[in-house]
């Protein structure tokens, strides 16, 4: 018989440990060790062994992804959902994670293909709801559990196409003796959905809960399982949602989803750049910059204030920015371009809520920020993007060319790139070799400014 043993568990990263300690010595938190029962490994002796084939032996069937019918989720995960794959989305709460799936769900069973919900935080009824405020989920089959093993024996029954568990932490092994949502709950329940999701053929989507840094609860080991990490960030109290993709292993990890909550449910925006990229005319310390966001350019209005600041240390802050490559922009800027910026305070904020990874949209935030040093606004209808060096020199952007036809689409006369940039796009670049040429062709002259 199994043996079962008492160890504790860090609630935090996952680290076990055969005694209480008051710091975990995995990541170093402190009172994270809780107690959990463990049943030792069964008899290896019993097991029989397997034979190997060779890889090149494999019979290899392209399966035809699933569809989810919501044009900005299936981008993120590459064409759609993948028959026997294991999918995680985490986000806040309330950012409506529920309801993507929800309509997500509705749309596949419209579709023709079975489709379950598996509820433990919310009831048949409360589901019923919100689907009745939607609308076209009437086709979704619902199981309000929260049993692990029924669930489990369920999927093996049913099989049905696509199933979403909302969520993860609610889910409950019997044979364990922790709580639901404990470290070794979430891994058993990991395990043995990724196991029925595979042998059955079910496309597994897990809802996670995150922590208070936005990461998703739970140990690490239950990002290693998943095939595909989708993380939804934005606010609740602001009506844009941002979906991305941590993990993939069927697409790629840089595309971008887009959504705006209304109130029929979360709404795909196709067209972004026309949303984060506008801009009023003559408006200082506000410029333009095309981001690329793994095969979409994203046209973003980056905003900049610089104010005197009576601190020994300026601060340099960044809303949708990183903080380092900020201050290094504000040091070049000081060491280049003779925006003096040593006795100032600078913020820096991507309007909507958007964040800015790229090192492509340098010049866009270099530029908000010598406007609003100044006090001359950006010349009208003009869109920047390049990366800027330590030495001033501007180096190219990749996929140039997409830039460009992004900027024409939207209306943008002129395009301030690096040397070298060329497109067949119609809108004028004016090329500019280091910055202090870029600030020369994208601001207004004093004098017109003043006019």
């Amino acid at each position: 018989m199994a043996k079962v043993t008492v160890q504790f568990t860090c609630s935090d990263c996952g680290t076990t440990s055969g005694r209480w300690l008051g710091r975990c010595p995995g990541c170093g938190a402190f009172g994270t060790l809780v107690e959990e029962l463990h049943g030792s490994a069964t008899d290896s002796a019993s097991a029989r062994p397997a034979q190997p084939i060779p890889i090149g032996d494999v019979s290899v069937d392209e399966a035809e992804r699933i569809v989810t019918g919501v044009s900005e989720l299936d981008r993120v995960l590459g064409g759609g959902l993948v028959p026997a794959s294991l999918v995680l989305v985490g986000g806040e709460p309330g950012v409506g994670k529920s309801t993507l799936l929800l309509s997500a769900l509705g749309a596949i069973a419209r579709g023709g293909r079975r489709a379950l919900l598996v509820t433990g935080e919310e009831s048949s009824a409360q589901v019923a709801l919100r689907a009745a405020r939607l609308g076209g989920a009437e086709a979704v089959e619902i199981l309000a559990e929260t049993e692990l093993d029924v669930v489990c024996a369920t999927l093996e029954s049913l099989r049905p196409d696509v199933c979403v568990i909302d969520s993860v932490q609610t889910l409950h092994a019997s044979a364990l003796g922790s709580a639901p949502g404990s470290v070794a709950q979430v891994r058993e329940a990991a395990g043995r959905l990724l196991r029925v999701a595979k042998e059955a053929g079910v496309a597994t989507v897990l809802v996670g809960h995150v922590t208070k840094d936005g990461a998703v609860a739970g140990p690490r080991v239950l990002e290693h399982l998943v095939d595909c990490v989708l993380q939804f960030e934005g606010d609740r109290y602001h009506e844009h949602r941002i979906l991305r993709a941590t993990k993939n292993r069927f697409g790629s990890t840089n595309e971008l989803g887009v959504f705006e909550m209304t109130a029929a449910g979360l709404v795909g925006v196709p067209d972004p750049s026309a949303l984060f990229g506008t801009t009023r005319p003559g408006e200082v310390g506000a410029a333009v910059g095309c981001a690329l966001e793994g095969t979409r350019p994203i046209l973003l209005e980056v905003q900049a204030l610089v104010a005197p600041t009576d601190l020994a240390m300026p601060r340099r802050v960044g809303t949708g920015v990183d903080p380092k490559r900020l201050a290094m922009i504000v040091a070049v800027l000081g060491r280049h371009a003779g925006v003096a910026l040593a006795s100032a305070d600078v913020f820096v904020n991507v309007a909507g809520g958007m964040r800015i990874e790229e090192p492509g949209a340098d010049l866009a935030v270099a530029l908000a920020i010598a406007s609003a040093a100044r006090g001359t606004p950006v010349r009208e209808g003009l869109a920047a993007f390049g990366e800027i060096g330590l030495t001033g020199r501007l180096r190219q952007a990749s996929q140039a060319e997409r830039r460009l036809e992004e900027c024409a689409k939207l209306g943008v006369v002129t395009v301030v790139a690096p040397e070298g940039t060329t497109g067949r796009a119609p809108v004028r670049v004016s090329a500019a070799e280091s910055l202090r040429a870029a600030l020369s062709a994208g601001l207004e002259r004093a004098s017109a400014a003043a006019a």
